[in-house]
């Protein structure tokens, strides 16, 4: 056997040697190079996609060695989609924006068997003589990426971003092996075609990243490793992250003809993609349950993280007939599975003062591991919520990871109570400054009313500098700490008088820090209105509210001059934000700020945004839990149609749309008098209007 191979391979260096005996050297080694990534590529090919090596780790990085060398020499014979790309390159100076010629759709959510038969019976009625087929797929908990390939090459990769418009991040995705560079040649390759996928961190790779970084922050869970590790500005860190990845669509194709989400699956798999070995077709919706609830048990012996199964209708056709609403697909959902509970024990309630004065408690546990993650804490919301739930100090407790990610505390653990456990009541003073707490009849939220309190003084100006508001990205809460202590930052205005010297001052500050620092400072100057508003800590005035406030008044003298009558007439604003906001205005210390702010150059006008769409002039409010589309959606495709979102209860609402387990809101609005519509008549109204501006 083996003087058998060894004939062969005698064979093919002859047959190779009289191919290439007319080839000059320059010639010689491009066909080399060309061999040398087809070796490479079927190498990952048969690693990533069909599990199956066929080179040991040394052998693979021989030929690795002798390409980079080759195109080191040889710069013209390197190109982007050389294997040797992966490693990285050094850092993007820009993201740019990449939007999506087919938009990246959210998906609805069941919870139950019986929202499961519901979405297939809406399905139903709009194609009553169809039957159906399924493909069921585990929902991996990472990143979705659309990556798009011409005539068989990687031309960019993108994040989902809005669904509309993503990032750019081709240059990373270029390290992920599992990503090919080149379709597979011995598929069938459309002129053009669009790859989407999940982009993942294996819990093992999580866990070994976590140890590497055991001196600095840590990442709370896989999904958010996995989104951070793409999104470096410098390739290379991407490239060490050992990210991977497994296609579950195609976007588009031209070129080619596909009839079923199953026969995509195939081609991908075909092209070179890993495809996850779980994906299988249902006849049935009880195959669909069956599937469901069997990986409901088993996903914790998944070496990657899940957090459901995502359900699609198999025919081509079908899913076009059905159509979209809002941006959720109707002939896909996923099913999503319950957070996982721990008991543990409360040893203390705790309370901190939020930017706002917002007094808001924690609850101090005695650590448990839940996936991997160890909690100690975990927010409570407000003193209401803790009576509601009979939350006493000493409890058993029942705590889990919303979302598998925020901890969150359920219940008592009842037939633990020993009687021995201590009902719970708010400070009567603020602990930071000792001002008596107020309580607001028919708020929920106590508060600390000194403006002056340091521990509202230090979350406003971590808050000022967030993303959301006026993103200082190079300043966090540590260097707010290290600035305040110092002495330079009493207010959010005294950033502007920061001085290279002073930053310098600060411990583990450096020459390039400081200048980052500097920049980020300058560059925040001209933020619109609307983020300056959102972060000068006004109660009640979250980002929603600061853009409706900055779209309508349009500049910060406006604002200066409005009364209250005024800012409550303005839609999507009722009587409780208007008086705060006013109040706000009104108040000497805050005027004396805008004029500090505007004396260093701050921008203080909006760029104001109209919309003509039918639905402009109306606003929504939307409470309790939708079965059929994601609250972001719902309001994202409001928006697109000229509405405007309201950010609380009043006269001027037009509609309040009330989901499953609706609260307060749906009993503000019926003693108001608002119009108040379930889900399913948002779904009409929404469909109505795609409808028709798509027909004009």
């Amino acid at each position: 056997m083996q003087d058998q191979q060894e004939n062969i391979q005698a064979s093919e260096q002859s047959a190779s040697l009289l191919e290439h005996a007319g080839q000059t050297e320059e010639e010689k080694l491009a066909t080399r190079v060309a061999e040398l990534r087809r070796q490479i590529e079927e190498a990952n090919y048969q690693y990533h996609t069909l599990d199956n090596p066929t080179l040991t780790d040394a052998e693979y990085d021989q030929l690795m060695i002798e390409l980079q060398r080759i195109e080191a020499e040889h710069p013209e014979l390197q190109t982007p989609e050389s294997p040797t790309q992966r490693v990285g390159a050094t850092a993007l100076q820009d993201v740019q924006q990449h939007r999506h010629p087919v938009p990246m759709l959210s998906l609805a959510n069941a919870r139950s068997e019986k929202e499961l038969y519901d979405w297939y019976r809406r399905a139903q009625n709009i194609l009553p003589n169809a039957t159906f087929t399924y493909v069921c797929e585990l929902k991996i908990d990472g990143l979705a990426m659309a990556l798009t390939y011409d005539q068989g090459k990687l031309v960019t990769g993108a994040s989902r971003g809005d669904g509309m418009v993503g990032e750019d991040w081709t240059a990373n995705i270029r390290t992920i092996r599992a990503i090919p560079q080149r379709l597979n040649e011995n598929a069938p390759i459309p002129e053009r075609v669009e790859v989407r996928g999940e982009i993942y961190m294996s819990t093992q790779s999580f866990e070994k990243l976590n140890e590497q970084m055991s001196d600095t922050k840590l990442f709370a869970n896989p999904r958010n490793a996995a989104a951070g590790s793409l999104r470096q500005k410098d390739s290379r860190v991407t490239g060490s992250r050992n990210l991977d990845f497994f296609g579950y669509q195609v976007g588009y194709v031209n070129g080619m003809r596909i009839n079923s989400h199953w026969e995509s699956l195939q081609l991908i798999k075909e092209w070179g993609f890993p495809l996850n070995p779980h994906v299988q077709m249902a006849h049935s919706l009880e195959e669909v349950m069956a599937f469901c609830n069997k990986w409901e048990h088993e996903r914790f012996n998944l070496p990657y993280e899940i957090d459901g199964v995502v359900i699609k209708i198999n025919d081509l056709a079908h899913q076009e007939e059905l159509g979209v609403v809002a941006r959720d697909p109707r002939w896909a959902i996923a099913f999503k599975y319950p957070p996982i509970q721990v008991a543990t024990r409360l040893l203390d309630i705790q309370v901190n003062i939020g930017r706002t004065g917002s007094v808001n408690p924690w609850a101090s546990l005695e650590p448990i591991n839940i996936r991997g993650v160890t909690v100690s804490r975990a927010a409570l919301h407000n003193e209401e919520d803790i009576q509601r739930k009979d939350l006493r100090i000493g409890d058993w407790v029942l705590v889990q990871r919303a979302g598998e990610v925020i901890p969150q505390v359920v219940k008592p653990v009842m037939e633990k109570r020993t009687g021995t456990e201590e009902v719970y009541h708010l400070p009567e003073q603020c602990p930071r400054c000792g001002t008596p707490i107020v309580r607001i009849p028919d708020q929920a939220m106590a508060y600390c009313p000194n403006t002056q309190c340091p521990a509202r003084n230090f979350e406003g100006i971590i808050h000022f500098v967030s993303k959301g508001a006026m993103d200082i990205d190079s300043i966090g809460e540590k260097t707010c700490g290290q600035l305040m202590d110092a002495g330079y930052i009493q207010s959010v205005s005294d950033f502007y008088r920061m001085t290279h010297d002073d930053l310098l001052e600060l411990e583990g500050i450096k020459e390039k820090s400081a200048n980052n620092m500097l920049t980020a400072i300058e560059a925040s100057k001209q933020r619109s209105l609307s983020r300056l508003l959102f972060g000068l800590n006004i109660r009640y005035v979250g980002e929603k509210t600061a853009q409706i406030l900055a779209n309508e008044f349009g500049n910060i003298d406006a604002l200066l001059t409005a009364t209250e009558a005024q800012i409550n007439a303005v839609a999507g604003i009722g009587p409780k934000i208007g008086h705060s906001v006013a109040q706000w205005f009104q108040q000497d210390e805050n005027r004396a700020l805008i004029e500090r702010l505007r004396g260093f150059g701050l921008n203080m006008i909006e760029e104001r945004q109209h919309s003509d769409g039918p639905l402009s002039g109306q606003t929504f409010l939307l409470t309790g839990r939708l079965e059929n589309m994601t609250r972001s959606a719902a309001e994202t495709a409001i928006k697109a149609l000229g509405g405007t979102i309201a950010t609380g209860v009043s006269k001027s609402l037009s509609h309040l749309i009330a989901g499953e387990d609706a609260g307060s809101k749906l009993e503000k609005a019926q003693k108001a008098k608002v119009p108040v519509h379930d889900e399913q008549w948002l779904i009409d109204l929404l469909a109505a209007h795609q409808k028709s501006e798509q027909t004009i």
